[in-house]
């Protein structure tokens, strides 16, 4: 499976999608006009390894509601994923089993890498 999720509007992600240059059977979901799953969260989590790998805590919602302030669980970050988009950090790229979350460079050069390679 190859797949990046990403936030149509977010400009970041626009340039990092065309610096991957996907072809055709790469799957693309905005996740504002197609919001995640359970399931897609869960398998995700279980590749990077933790729910909060996978959170931005550059989300605007993220200070406003006062969340850098509190100590937050596993089952937070989930349920914080789930219930906003804003709350993922983007974009996120699957190639088979490898995910890359995030838009750092290292981080965007090995998606780069692995989706040439797929």
């Amino acid at each position: 499976m190859k797949k990046i999720i990403h936030l149509a509007t977010c400009n970041t992600c626009q340039r990092i999608i065309s610096e991957i240059n996907p072809s055709s059977d790469v799957v693309l979901q905005d996740i504002k006009t197609e919001p995640l799953t359970e399931d897609q969260v869960v398998a995700m989590k279980e590749m990077s390894g933790s729910y909060e790998s996978l959170f931005s805590k550059r989300a605007q919602l993220y200070r406003k509601r006062g969340l850098n302030e509190q100590s937050l669980s596993e089952e937070d970050f989930k349920n914080l994923i789930l219930e906003h988009y804003t709350f993922l950090k983007r974009p996120v790229m699957i190639v088979d089993n490898q995910i890359f979350v995030g838009n750092s460079k290292k981080v965007v050069a090995a998606a780069v890498e692995a989706f040439s390679k797929a």
